[in-house]
């Protein structure tokens, strides 16, 4: 069958696909990956075949313009329970989003996304929860279509949350900006929105299943999360056993690549830690070491490390609370100190691995040297963290292999 993997123009977001993308590619299937243009580049690097679509946007610009956007209640979307929200916090959410993040990620990609799906007729479609331009290409061409979810499912938990909340204010008031502008953009093609074009016929989480946020917006598939990061390498030093508990410190590149740099500093977490008895790995990116001063004693500053290949050796992790960083810990075993932000599901998934006993959460303006310490030491001397880590990497381990999944999405795409 012809798969077509749709993303928005985020490498974290297509890394988390490529996995499934290679299962299904090597399991005989025609796989193709469309993106905006300017991640064509990285698309070619995962050794798939691009389809670049529409033009690109500048919505990096905004992004490093407006940093504290990152900690607005619009975008924070970790609140989405009905008793954590109202109807006007949920409606300024959609407002915001739809013209402002959904639409500058989507618009330009519709046209030619749609021309390419009615000529090479895909049988399935596997989308960023976010590339809503997937959706539309699925329905032109009749394909099945499944969201992909780098995050917990609060897209989802938010559209019922929000469909609730809206039959309980007078009718003058139901605004429904996201039916709205998906509507727009399908009348073209001869259809409007409904919830199946919102959330597919099915939506596929890595996230272990006591780590989920429930909902229902389309059926659940399950699939382990494995690692990629690009380019892999097992350094020497990898190859021998740390002679001191190692910490792992990674920002990822997201907040620099897009926001303009880290909301937590390097140096201060290093000198912070610089008194402890343990070794940090500082995995970090060109612009990131630009920014050291003197590195203490027993820190090791590396190049953009593959995470897969140096958690396994790792007593714990601070990270940003990207999903690629806090997945691969999970499969890893590794108890996380989560740094973050409020945007997306950040919160919410930071808050449930703390509740699993797994890791530690503070948001960004929290993480001052004190506390950054004392929540480590606690991760390394309490046992219980590891012993919750490592129940969720037998939780993760038990899940489906993206190659095992191959069967149920090639039945999911002869249903329709």
């Amino acid at each position: 069958m012809r798969v077509l993997f749709v993303t928005l123009s985020e490498k974290s977001h297509l890394f988390c696909m490529t996995p499934l993308a290679w299962a299904l590619t090597t399991a005989g299937h025609e796989v193709r990956v469309a993106s905006s243009p300017r991640l064509t580049g990285a698309i070619t690097g995962t050794g798939l075949t691009a389809v670049p679509v529409g033009h690109d946007h500048d919505i990096h610009v905004d992004m490093t313009a407006y940093r504290e956007s990152q900690d607005f209640a619009s975008t924070n979307w970790s609140r989405c329970e009905p008793d954590q929200v109202d109807w006007a916090e949920l409606r300024e959410r959609y407002e915001l989003s739809v013209p402002y993040a959904f639409a500058v990620y989507n618009d330009s990609m519709i046209d030619d996304l749609a021309a390419f799906s009615q000529s090479w007729r895909p049988d399935l479609v596997i989308r960023d929860p976010l590339a809503y331009s997937g959706a539309i290409a699925a329905r032109i061409s009749g394909a099945a279509h499944a969201r992909l979810m780098w995050c917990a499912d609060v897209w989802g938990r938010t559209r019922q949350t929000f469909l609730t909340l809206r039959q309980e204010v007078p009718e003058t008031e139901r605004v429904d900006p996201l039916a709205d502008w998906m509507s727009e953009r399908s009348e073209p093609f001869g259809f409007g929105c409904d919830e199946e074009l919102l959330h597919g016929q099915a939506t596929i989480t890595s996230t272990p299943p006591s780590l989920r946020t429930p909902t229902c917006a389309s059926p659940e598939l399950s699939m382990r999360h494995i690692p990629y990061n690009g380019n892999a390498v097992v350094w020497d030093w990898l190859r021998e056993a740390p002679k001191r508990r190692r910490v792992c410190l990674s920002l990822g590149a997201s907040n620099t690549e897009d926001y303009g740099g880290d909301y937590v500093s390097v140096p201060e977490i290093l000198e912070a830690l610089s008194g402890e008895d343990l070794e940090v790995v500082a995995a970090l990116l060109p612009a990131q070491r630009e920014r050291l001063g003197a590195v203490p004693g027993n820190a090791r500053v590396v190049d953009s490390v593959a995470l897969h290949t140096l958690l396994p050796s790792c007593s714990a992790i601070i990270h940003h609370g990207g999903y690629g960083s806090y997945a691969a810990a999970l499969v890893a075993g590794a108890p996380q100190l989560i740094l973050s932000t409020s945007v997306s599901d950040h919160v919410l998934r930071a808050e449930t691995l703390q509740q699993s006993g797994a890791g530690s959460y503070l948001h960004h303006r929290d993480a001052d040297a004190e506390q950054v310490r004392g929540r480590i030491r606690q991760m390394l001397t309490e046992p219980g963290f590891a012993e919750a880590a490592g129940r969720l990497r037998t939780e993760s381990d038990a899940m489906p292999s993206p190659h095992q999944l191959v069967p149920v999405l090639e039945q999911l795409a002869a249903s329709r």
